[in-house]
């Protein structure tokens, strides 16, 4: 059983319209309808790669490693290691909390543990779409992937884990941020890689499309092998809402087919919760907990007897996974 949606309206004033507070302002406000702020939680605009921060110079680097490394070749390695989700089942929220110990090392405009962008995005979309729960808990799932960052789950460096992520297998397109560094990256000269389609054809997909690995294609496969009833939007979003060459800049839509044509309107309704609710403000998780929960029981429930993604799922932990030793060894 699928859960049925409806294709977001453009072109109409909603109370989910973007609206722009003041640049002093920091607070997340979600009494209203959600307000989009000027800058970030540093004072900088979101997404620039180039301003002057604490975090800059972290990024960049981040960016130069994870360019520098992630090949055809090393992507289709750790789908193989990480595509057999078959090693420990938790719940949901289980993973959620593991997230208290992660900050992504990539992200310009946010220093605080993943749980709470998870809940930020959540409670943001939910006072601007409050009837449409598949898309709630699209938000709260969508970053669970970045526990292969803790030990447990193979200790990935962070290049592996987060950051921008894009085709690989054809050209980078210079939309990605820090294109610059793409040119140390073994694909960079391959013939078979560097042109416009590269190894696939114009409109086979994104579905057929291999993407630079982490955490939004391990979190697509943990709910592809779990047989997860979200509808296809919300599996869209899961997997490239990291996309920002294609989502931002339009890069790569020649890739693309009729139905990702279609869930990239919601990927573009959710890329403004995900971007522009990161605030220092913290949720008060135990207050809002009891609604994810019967959110996550309700999804359970439509699906009978079905054991899926949104309430107890497999997921791959290789203990003392050679791959994943390989990976940390990468890092330069």
């Amino acid at each position: 059983m699928t859960i049925p949606i409806t294709q977001p309206e453009f072109g109409v004033e909603t109370e989910a319209e973007e609206k722009n507070i003041p640049a002093n302002e920091t607070e997340l406000i979600l009494d209203g309808g959600f307000l989009v702020p000027e800058t970030n939680s540093f004072g900088q605009n979101f997404r620039d790669y180039d301003a002057e921060s604490v975090r800059q110079e972290g990024v960049e680097n981040f960016y130069r490693v994870n360019h520098i490394n992630q090949t055809f070749d090393f992507v289709k390695r750790m789908r193989e290691e990480y595509g057999k989700v078959d090693k420990v089942e938790m719940s949901i929220w289980e993973c959620c909390e593991l997230l208290n110990e992660v900050v992504d090392e990539s992200d310009p405009d946010l220093d605080e543990p993943q749980i709470e962008h998870l809940l930020q995005t959540a409670e943001a979309i939910r006072k601007d779409y409050p009837n449409e729960d598949w898309l709630h808990l699209t938000a709260l799932i969508h970053d669970l992937g970045k526990v292969l960052l803790l030990p447990s789950f193979g200790e990935l460096p962070q290049w592996a884990v987060v950051g921008d992520t894009f085709p690989v297998g054809c050209a980078f397109d210079e939309s990605i941020v820090h294109h610059k560094y793409f040119t140390q990256n073994e694909d960079y000269n391959n013939a078979a890689y560097n042109t416009k389609c590269g190894v696939y054809s114009e409109g086979c997909g994104l579905n057929n499309v291999m993407m630079s690995w982490g955490h939004d294609d391990y979190m697509y496969l943990v709910a592809k092998e779990n047989n997860a009833t979200l509808p296809s939007a919300a599996l869209f979003i899961v997997r490239y809402h990291s996309f920002y060459a294609l989502h931002k800049s339009g890069a790569y839509k020649h890739l693309m087919n009729e139905e990702d044509n279609e869930n990239l309107k919601w990927l573009q309704v959710f890329n403004k919760y995900d971007l522009y609710s990161k605030s220092k403000v913290r949720v008060d998780v135990e207050k809002v907990k009891p609604y994810y929960l019967s959110l996550i029981q309700k999804v359970c429930s439509l699906c009978c007897d079905q054991v899926i993604v949104v309430y107890a799922f497999v997921v791959s932990i290789p203990l003392f996974s050679r791959e994943a030793e390989v990976v940390r060894n990468l890092e330069l």
